[in-house]
């Protein structure tokens, strides 16, 4: 038996996935990080962590953008949610329809793991090494409580900040801090650390670590990547190389002032022309003219929202914690129909550290 047979193999319906146009050179691969409890990994869960990897198939840089889990996005019945309820509602193929129909993407193929499997590989690998703050270093042993739980293994307390060595359980916890200066928008840059110190260790690991992972963790993983699809990556693997990464909307706030909603969403400051600048990020398209479905989504935002790009003098950023400004008003000048959608109205989880059930 081949070890990729261990792997939770799923066939995706491409005529299902929205897909608006071949990117060509680029290969994208949407990458799903799940809130997992007993190890779902095809639905029923939301998204926690969602990631767009694009790989330059001459160049072989990869480029890599978080979206933002709560931001504002159209689902498949037209309704508008936060990104990771897509995940919920239909599984991993809703879940690529949504970024096809929201960012003008041609994405096929995925990759999902709960919490377990990026423990198990973080502690086959010997750990990570991250710098931690003292308020990272406190919601990190916070979150270590449930996460422990969850994966069915203790670990240690962090007693101090700076540069040291995490194993499985505290990176997962680490890469799950909510509630520190950035919120949302630094959770998802701590998700993209830990995913670039694993690929960074794992290029130096033994082809015994390696064997081990593959053993462990591939039952773990759930994908529509065909046996051809990783024989083709692990042949250039050498060559692969994570470049530029960054936090999707670029220019972002947050409301919870949306029509028929509840809740707190991170709303893009001119949906349309964050598309654009996503298109210039991931592939270099300097003049990219989005579709006509992404110029409907920009409207609806707006007219939910109240918010939009002319409303805004200065913008967030998607990196350093900052977001949006308070300067901004309603453009109610339309009637686009029934908005509303699922919502669970809230994030706490019941602990004395916050919401510890996002990913």
């Amino acid at each position: 038996m081949s070890k990729l047979d261990k792997l939770d193999f799923q066939t995706v319906d491409t005529s299902n996935l929205e897909i608006y146009q071949d990117t060509g050179e680029f290969t994208n691969i949407a990458l799903f990080g799940l809130d997992s409890r007993e190890g779902e990994l095809d639905g029923g869960v939301r998204s926690d962590c969602i990631m767009i990897a694009s790989i330059d198939n001459k160049t072989k840089n990869v480029k890599i953008v978080s979206v933002f889990r709560d931001t504002l996005t159209q689902q498949d019945d037209g309704t508008y949610e936060k990104a990771n309820a897509a995940y919920s509602f239909g599984g991993p193929e809703e879940a690529i329809a949504l970024l096809n129909r929201n960012f003008d993407l041609d994405i096929q193929k995925y990759m999902s793991v709960n919490f377990n499997a990026l423990a198990d590989v973080i502690d086959l690998l010997g750990g990570i090494e991250i710098d931690l703050t003292a308020e990272e270093v406190f919601w990190t042993n916070g979150y270590c409580t449930e996460t422990s739980q969850v994966v069915g293994r203790k670990t240690t307390e962090l007693t101090e900040p700076g540069n040291q060595v995490l194993d499985g359980i505290q990176a997962v916890s680490y890469a799950r801090i909510r509630y520190t200066e950035g919120d949302d928008y630094k959770r998802a840059e701590r998700q993209r650390t830990v995913l670039q110190k694993v690929v960074d260790k794992a290029k130096t690991a033994s082809l015994p670590t390696l064997n081990r992972i593959i053993d462990q963790v591939l039952p773990q993983v759930s994908t529509n990547l065909s046996t051809s699809d990783f024989v083709g990556l692990a042949a250039s693997a050498a060559r692969y190389k994570i470049g530029e990464m960054s936090g999707f909307p670029f220019d972002v706030t947050t409301s919870e002032d949306v029509i028929g909603l509840e809740g707190s969403f991170v709303v893009s400051i001119g949906f349309a022309d964050n598309v654009k600048q996503l298109h210039k990020f991931l592939f270099g398209a300097e003049n990219y003219q989005v579709s006509d479905r992404v110029i409907r989504i920009d409207s609806d935002v707006a007219y939910l929202t109240g918010i939009s790009g002319s409303d805004y003098e200065n913008t967030g950023s998607t990196d350093d914690g900052t977001a949006g400004t308070d300067d901004y008003g309603y453009t109610d000048t339309q009637d686009t129909g029934d908005y509303g959608g699922y919502s669970d109205g809230s994030d706490g989880s019941g602990t004395d550290y916050g919401d510890t059930a996002g990913y």
